[in-house]
């Protein structure tokens, strides 16, 4: 095995993620990254027990993972985004494990990596490919670039602060947004918390306060699984959620007389009861429902 090994696993690992993980579908088990079949055998995408995958025979690593931790829990390791705009990955343990050395040989061949987020136990997004684009020995990490404009990015000095939006913004989209939304519809059982449609792909995750404002943290707590009709009544004040949890649909629109939609998908609403996950860490919470509520209340 060597380097032809290696390219070899890269490329057929990323091309069954693409056809196996769907917009539609978008994540993966931990049992169907650990059971892969590469050439005839089982070749795990993932380590068993660490973060990091760095299979014998190949030349660097193949994959990172971040694992899913509930609201109010620490993460083992504080990943996060660099003042830069470029997210960052932990060494795990002594830098000179051989682990944290994949790593820092992804960086000198500038290889393509997997990177799995944890969006409930055993429940991962996967992005592909990703680049170490830099090793920060000083604080045990190394930059990830989550995009081909990020592997120029030069890390030599600061960053303008239209790169650092850009990027940040960027990390915004395709990094936060979709693990918030597909950690909210996991807790919600894949159904819309008001109407309990289980179509994902008219499926969002609506925040109870934006995400533009301070509170509006991508926390499971500050969202609500909603189709896309009471996703968008929702953040229009059509209807609102009490900080009891009864739907509440605003009073002109009880008045109206329309199609069917107004009657069974908006007016029936009202009075009934939204759907929370199980676990109370997940819930939405109360002062957030509160503050919203007052909104709509204003809004009317």
């Amino acid at each position: 095995m060597g380097d032809d090994f290696d390219g070899r696993i890269r490329t057929a690992a990323m091309t069954w993620l693409r056809q196996r993980c769907t917009p539609e579908n978008p994540v993966v088990e931990r049992s169907e990254l650990l059971g892969f079949q590469f050439e005839g055998r089982t070749f795990p995408l993932i380590d068993n027990q660490l973060g990091i995958r760095k299979p014998q025979g190949m030349v660097a690593a193949l994959s990172i993972l971040t694992t899913y931790t509930h609201e109010g829990e620490r993460a083992p390791y504080e990943d996060g985004v660099g003042a830069d705009g470029l997210l960052r990955y932990k060494f795990q343990g002594n830098p000179n494990h051989y682990t944290n050395v994949g790593l820092q040989r992804a960086h000198e061949f500038g290889v393509p990596l997997m990177w799995f987020f944890g969006v409930k136990p055993g429940l991962y997004l996967p992005y592909f490919p990703v680049w170490i684009v830099a090793v920060e020995p000083e604080q045990s990490q190394v930059a990830v670039a989550l995009e081909e404009a990020q592997r120029h990015l030069s890390l030599e000095g600061p960053v303008s602060e239209i790169e650092r939006r850009y990027y940040n913004g960027m990390v915004k989209r395709r990094l936060h947004q979709p693990v918030f939304r597909q950690r909210v519809i996991q807790a919600y059982g894949a159904a819309c918390a008001m109407c309990h449609l289980k179509h994902l792909s008219l499926l969002d995750a609506a925040h109870i306060i934006p995400d533009r404002e301070e509170q509006g943290v991508p926390a499971v707590s500050n969202g609500m699984a909603l189709c896309k009709i009471h996703h968008a009544a929702y953040d229009q004040n059509i209807l609102g959620v009490r900080p009891d949890l009864a739907i509440e649909v605003r009073a002109d629109i009880l008045e109206e007389v329309d199609g069917p939609m107004l009657k069974h998908g908006l007016q029936e609403m009202n009075g009934l009861r939204l759907v929370v996950p199980r676990r109370r860490v997940d819930q939405p919470k109360r002062e957030l429902l509160e503050e919203r509520y007052e909104r709509f209340r204003a809004a009317g």
